[in-house]
């Protein structure tokens, strides 16, 4: 008996209060890295109407304007006008409440549990896991970039809607923004589009309309054209007469922003990673450095469901991987493919433990974690905070490369063995 069910995920636009959060917090990772490679960050911002609070722990060699650095991001994300967003760049107070890293948790990053008990001369033993915890990283041959389409969809919806506002094509558009895609599912395939919901920010009245209902319909116009149809560009999956498509479902959403509703980093953890179509161990990314395992093990997760997904072991791969503080190697390693892999899950946790680098080092040395600001002119990691980490194919991100395939392919052609 075949199973029809709905699924759904959500993404957000750069205007978010979260999403400004997290921006914020990735864009000051972002300048001390660029500054200093070896810097340690832990970046928390908070933001409502006029203000923004950046706290938490950062130890570096380099110094920056933090001031400076919170309202040229807050600028770029479009908050430029206080009378429009009731939120400016140039209005709003900049609050800077740091710290230093914590002694002993330098201590086990900057010397793994390993090399103090001298059980290792391995250089990826060198430091240890930021923190203990749980990561999950996931991958589906649902999409082109082997991510579920819900999600995929809802980010493609966002990001199309910035791009429309920020290019004057639809400028009474706002920053703020949410989008949502319910899909139709039968036997685990998506089969059809069932709702597109739009929460958009704008302007009150704009092009002469005079009242909320003509701007309303003017807005679901609008959008259909030069938002949604864009986003499905290249796909084989569409949207229908049958497709519901929801529009500011208040009434109107002109308030928006920190203005209407305050802001923090790490709040949209979901969004910023599968929709929740896979698990997720509840660590957030924006504002750590890549010692902190939440982010930098989450990326290697994906990494390496990536690849298992693009080398045809399986149509559905999670990975999860664990940690404890001041330890280099994962404390576990699991995999699970769902009953779609072509090797049994077993072979699969074997293949991973010899052909994917996961203690915290070698994942920074893989990916070139530390370098990658200054390498890409003092911006990297805020440009991952909006509009998701994974399946970005906006983006050359080293997570998203699916360099091992003919490695793996080739090890299960020669029936490779290893122990585990």
């Amino acid at each position: 008996m075949s199973r029809r069910y709905l699924f759904t995920s959500e993404s957000v636009t750069e205007g978010h209060p979260d999403k400004i959060c997290d921006q914020i917090s990735d864009t000051i990772l972002d300048t001390m890295l660029a500054l200093d490679p070896s810097s340690r960050v832990a970046a928390e911002v908070v933001v409502n109407t006029g203000l923004v609070v950046v706290t938490g722990e950062i130890s570096s060699s380099a110094s920056a304007n933090f001031v400076k650095v919170v309202r040229e991001k807050i600028a770029e994300i479009g908050y430029t006008n206080p009378k429009n967003n009731g939120f400016s760049s140039d209005s709003c107070s900049v609050l800077i409440a740091l710290d230093e890293q914590s002694a002993d948790i330098a201590q086990g990053v900057d010397q793994a549990q390993e090399t103090r008990e001298q059980t290792s001369d391995e250089r990826w033993d060198a430091i240890g896991a930021g923190d203990q915890g749980i990561m999950f990283g996931f991958a589906c041959n649902e999409t082109p970039e082997l991510m579920p389409l819900p999600i995929s969809l809802a980010h493609r919806i966002s990001r199309e809607l910035a791009a429309v506002r920020k290019s004057g094509q639809l400028a009474y558009l706002g920053p703020d923004g949410k989008t949502q895609v319910t899909i139709e599912y039968e036997d685990g395939q998506p089969v059809g589009i069932d709702t597109i919901l739009v929460s958009t920010q704008h302007q009150e009245t704009f092009d002469g309309l005079s009242s909320n209902q003509d701007v309303q319909a003017r807005i679901k116009k609008d959008l259909w054209k030069a938002v949604v149809l864009p986003a499905f560009a290249g796909l084989d999956i569409q949207p229908s007469e049958k497709t519901r498509f929801l529009v500011n479902p208040t009434g109107k959403f002109v308030i928006g922003g920190p203005q209407g509703d305050s802001g923090l980093t790490g709040r949209k953890i979901i969004v910023d990673t599968y929709g929740g179509y896979s698990r997720h161990g509840g660590g957030a990314f924006s504002g750590k450095d890549p010692t902190k395992v939440d982010r930098s093990a989450a990326y290697a997760c994906r990494y390496v469901a990536k690849n298992i997904v693009a080398a045809g072991l399986a149509d559905r791969c999670e990975v999860q991987l664990s940690y404890a503080i001041g330890v280099a190697r994962p404390t576990s390693i699991f995999v699970e493919t769902f009953g779609t892999g072509t090797v049994s899950d077993d072979k699969l946790l074997a293949l991973i433990t010899n052909h994917f680098e996961l203690r915290p080092a070698g994942i920074i040395e893989t990916f070139n974690l530390n370098k990658l600001p200054s390498e890409r002119g003092g911006r990297f990691y805020q440009d991952v905070a909006a509009y998701g980490h994974f399946g970005r194919d906006d983006l050359d991100l080293p997570w998203e490369k699916t360099d091992k395939v003919a490695e793996l392919k080739s090890a299960v052609a020669k029936r490779e063995v290893v122990s585990v």
